[in-house]
């Protein structure tokens, strides 16, 4: 069983939308692509540095687009992108020229992705991809950058009703910037209980 891995940068308000720049998504009038530019510190350029090791990818087909048409021309910054099996999930798309580009076009696939062998498997961007994943439950682990500002309007990681879920704190980082950088771990069923009561309980889905 592999685990999926969802890498998200988002505002305190959960926007994910256009975080690199300007051109990345500018769809539904949103004005603010680029918003963790005035962030990347040397702390946190340290967590890109690592998380953009060599991994396999499951994008959504937006997102794969942008990327289709820059990190080719880019593999000295992120050499592991274009070597990396990317499955992209769409129900346009057959077929690219970007190499290790493989398309899937249901939730069935997702979940035969996720118990074939290999890898662990990354998620970035694609919000819409990442909802799915959430109601479903096919989300092992969530690696957060909760960058210190609202953005109001933008696509967001927890818009279209996630399943109740607990995840469970296993890293944690601030940079001087203010970003806290969070990895979280799925941690069984949401528990419940009165505050200064020993007592709980688990409620069961």
């Amino acid at each position: 069983m592999r685990k999926i891995i969802v890498l998200s940068m988002i505002s305190l308000d959960g926007v994910m939308q256009a975080p690199g720049g300007s051109r990345e998504d500018a769809s539904e009038g949103f004005q603010y692509g680029g918003w963790v530019a005035p962030y990347s510190d040397e702390a946190y350029k340290k967590v890109v540095k690592k998380e953009i090791q060599p991994a396999e990818y499951l994008l959504g087909r937006k997102t794969f687009e942008i990327w289709e048409g820059y990190w080719p021309e880019h593999a000295d910054a992120w050499p592991a992108i274009n070597d990396g099996t990317k499955y992209v999930v769409s129900g346009t798309r057959e077929k690219s020229d970007w190499k290790n580009t493989v398309f899937l076009n249901s939730l069935s696939d997702i979940e035969n992705l996720k118990k074939s062998t290999g890898p662990d498997i990354h998620v970035w961007g694609s919000s819409r991809l990442v909802q799915l994943l959430l109601k479903n439950d096919l989300v092992d682990q969530l690696r957060l950058k909760i960058h210190p500002l609202t953005l109001g309007n933008g696509k967001k990681l927890f818009e279209d009703g996630p399943i109740p879920a607990a995840f469970r704190l296993t890293e944690c980082t601030v940079t001087p910037g203010g970003v806290i950088i969070a990895s979280y771990m799925r941690a069984g069923e949401v528990r419940t209980g009165t505050v200064g009561d020993k007592k709980t309980k688990t409620i069961t889905y």
